[in-house]
Formats: structure tokens, sequence, C-alpha cells
């Protein structure tokens, strides 16, 4: 088994995707051909889906924070925040997770790139977003501020990233030429951008890059390395002292 060998002068830029999540038994979209009770998920998660039905669209991600509650974080999660200890602010992670697994292994130093399952905003006004676990399948939440709806914090179909999270993630990138960037990508199709096109970025600083899959990445021909297997058993080793 490699490993990546990590020592004084590195800075490890990580990202996850939906695979180390599945690894503690949340299921994929994926997995069930892109379908939600028949419909499809761009029709569950898009701002227009949220203009034509809210009660839908919060029933669909009530119960992705009733699934997300049951699971725990696997060794994946765990190694990573491990890695994170030791490294300190040489470390970043990117997940396009939404689950908060991350945080519950006890990760800090997180950009949750696509939301957060347990965070909500105000569909109309500045307010700030705020944590949220209620399931909302009745009666729907309306803004204190505004008395507009309450949408999840949610990075949608046809939605840009948030600004702060792409600057935070450059700017960790500038930081690491100053010593010996590494980045690390797990449990990721390579087929969803921006967060696909986050080697090419890692790369252009003169980073080592690792790939971590169960099978080949759409993007695997950007990774100097691919391991191919499950996360929760490959990333302990690799990312161990």
């Amino acid at each position: 088994m490699p490993n990546l060998a990590l020592d004084g002068e590195s800075w490890l830029l990580v990202l996850t995707g939906a695979g180390v999540s599945a690894e503690s038994g949340l299921p994929t979209f994926r997995d069930a051909n892109g379908l939600w009770e028949r419909h499809r998920v761009e029709d569950v998660a898009t701002p227009e889906a949220f203009e034509r039905d809210p009660a839908l669209v919060w029933r669909f991600y009530s119960q992705r924070r009733a699934a997300a509650e049951g699971c725990r974080p696997n060794a994946g999660h765990l190694a990573i925040a491990e890695v994170e200890r030791r490294l300190g602010d040489r470390f970043l992670l990117v997940t396009q997770n939404v689950d908060g697994l991350h945080a519950r292994a006890g990760s800090r130093r997180v950009v949750e790139l696509h939301g957060s399952l347990f965070t909500s905003r105000c569909s109309r006004c500045d307010r700030d977003p705020f944590p949220d676990d209620r399931l909302y399948e009745r009666d729907l939440p309306e803004c204190d501020a505004c008395h507009a709806r309450i949408r999840p914090h949610i990075v949608w179909f046809g939605e840009p990233l948030f600004p702060a999270d792409i600057h935070r993630i450059d700017s960790f990138l500038r930081a690491a030429r100053a010593g010996r960037p590494v980045f690390l990508a797990a449990g990721t199709s390579g087929n969803v951008y921006p967060a696909a096109g986050l080697v090419h970025q890692a790369r252009a600083t003169g980073a080592e890059t690792w790939l971590v899959n169960a099978e080949p990445a759409e993007n695997g021909a950007a990774f100097d390395h691919f391991v191919q297997g499950r996360g929760a058993g490959i990333l302990p080793r690799l990312l161990g002292p």
C-alpha cells in the first residue's frame, strides 16, 4: 500500500465525493438511477422546483436529513480528520457531500462546496444561513425577518457555488506553493464540475495528485497516482504517519 509520506513541508488539499459517504450507508442517487420517488433529482433540486412545489422539495430534503442523521462517519472520514490534526493550517478539505459526516468525524477546516443539509436560509432576504435539523413534512418554514420561504442551504442545479468557498480554495492553493503541495480526491466520479477541475488547479501549483476511488474516474488521466478500492480501507493507510 502506498503512503503520501506527508512531512513538515506538505500542504494537503482533499476533495471528497459521494463514494466516501456511501461507505457509511448513505445511499447515492446514482445507485437509484438518479430518481427519488419517481422524480428526477434535478426536478426537486432547482430554484424552479422550489418555486413550483416547496412542499415536495422540503419533503425530499427532510428525508435526506433523516437518512444522514442515521449514519455514522466511517474510517475514511476519521482518517481525514486525523491528518488535519497533524497538518493544521496546511490542510484543507473540500467536500461535495452535504451530509455533515466530515464535521461529525472531527474535521474543522472544511469547505462544503455544495452546501449543507443541516443549514437553511431565506429564499429572499440576506439573513445569514442558520443551523437547522428539523424535518418539514407538513408546515413549511418562513423567515422571521421577511416571512418569505426558508429553503435548504444547498447549491442547486443551475446555481453558482458560494464565492467565499472559491476564494478559500484559491487562497489555500496559493499558500501551498510555499511548501510541498499534495492533492487527494476520494470517492468522486470526476464528472461534476467545477469540483472535477480542482485536480487541474492543483497541478498548476506543482501538486502531486492522488485519486482513491472504487472505479476509474472520468478525470482519472489528470492524476499522478490512482489507488483503486474503498476509501474506508485505503485512506487510513494512505494518510497514516
